[in-house]
């Protein structure tokens, strides 16, 4: 009679639970902007958002009262942002302190906010005063959670451009710009290693892109880019931008920092003359990002990822200004119908999930069970 190794089993069983837990952890979080005069209250969005999608995260850009009260009790993770022009005030400890007091415990334990975002994209301001007090704020806020024991449930960090990179092609040759490094972007890694916080970066493949490259930037099948100084070959923009941030951290040493997508998306409508700004391409870049984000395909430098991403964003928002495609970015319109449809609404999410991967669900707890009746057999034998 043949006898097995029950550990071996054993270690395959484990492994295979291992993986069904990591493949769990891609997160496809929302934008909710509200800037328009057209939008339904937070109320209702809240409900919509817990009850018709399978959307668990969602970002505001500010700490609107009606906002966070909307979403309490929904178990919907929250992040708040302070907006640029209050960084300046919240270097100091007391004011910190009170905007804690006044702007997120009234809502806790209720409402799950688990990130606090100091400004967006500050960095790529023009404005030194703000850049100075950028990594200051973001410490003393810190400061104010761990005095109130909330630091482990809220973590403090702040969304940056790509336009921080001075180099990102080839991706492994990826280069915070000069005078950034030491001075302001050194701390600010060294923050959030410190208090086991993410590094937010907004990638957009969409900006600058041309008929050569809206294959690569949709995730169609294209003639793909090779990075010349690793070899390793690059299917798509999104993960060549993804590797620059990574290359960058890396090259002063931040590379076991997590990087999440604070914002990425599509937009539906542009001016006349830009490349691929249209109803059909927002759908197709939106879908297919995320079946990659939560693929554990990863990039070419970090494998076997998942990563946490928001989709920009929830809602048009017919009052922002600059270019038309400012305005087209959202997944749904005012009554809650989508613009187009990427898979986000449950009912055609479960049917989906059912018929692609409901076979590879049962062979995996088929092989389970075949593990367990070796251990069992083996011990019985023993």
């Amino acid at each position: 009679m043949l006898h097995v190794n029950s550990r071996i089993f054993l270690s395959i069983l484990l492994l295979l639970v291992s993986i069904s837990i990591k493949g769990a952890k891609g997160i496809v979080g929302v934008n909710y902007g509200m800037v328009a005069d057209n939008l339904p209250t937070p109320g209702l969005v809240a409900r919509f958002l817990q009850e018709s999608t399978i959307i668990s995260h969602v970002r505001i850009f500010d700490t609107d009262p009606d906002s966070l009260k909307a979403f309490a009790n929904t178990g919907i993770a929250i992040s708040v942002t302070i907006p640029n022009d209050q960084i300046s005030s919240l270097t100091d400890l007391e004011f910190a302190q009170n905007w804690l007091l006044t702007n997120i415990l009234p809502h806790l334990p209720d409402s799950n906010i688990i990130r606090i975002l100091v400004g967006n994209e500050v960095l790529s301001t023009a404005n030194k005063l703000m850049i100075t007090n950028l990594v200051p704020a973001m410490d003393i806020i810190h400061t104010a959670l761990v005095n109130e024991s909330l630091d482990k449930q809220i973590k403090v960090t702040t969304p940056h451009s790509l336009g921080l990179l001075v180099t990102s092609s080839p991706p492994s040759a990826g280069k915070f710009r000069q005078g950034y490094d030491n001075h302001v972007i050194e701390p600010l890694l060294n923050f959030l290693r410190a208090t086991d916080s993410p590094f937010l970066i907004n990638p957009y493949p969409f900006l600058g892109c041309s008929n050569e490259t809206l294959d690569y930037a949709l995730f169609r099948p294209n003639s793909q880019v090779v990075d010349e100084l690793t070899n390793l070959t690059y299917t798509n923009m999104l993960d060549a931008q993804l590797d620059a941030v990574y290359s960058a951290l890396k090259l002063i040493g931040f590379a076991d920092i997590d990087i999440v997508i604070a914002e990425t998306g599509w937009p539906s409508k542009g001016d006349q003359g830009q490349v691929g700004l249209d109803v059909e391409s927002a759908a197709e870049y939106n879908k297919k990002l995320m079946q990659h984000v939560t693929s554990m395909a990863g990039t070419p430098l970090m494998p076997d990822r998942t990563f946490e991403t928001y989709i920009f964003g929830l809602f048009n928002e017919n009052l922002k200004p600059g270019p038309v495609n400012e305005r087209n970015f959202g997944l749904f319109h005012p009554n809650f119908t989508p613009v187009y449809d990427i898979g986000i609404l449950r009912p055609k999410i479960a049917a989906s999930a059912a018929s692609k991967h409901g076979d590879n669900t049962k062979y995996f707890f088929m092989l389970m069970l075949l593990c367990l009746t070796f251990v069992l057999a083996d011990a019985n034998c023993n």
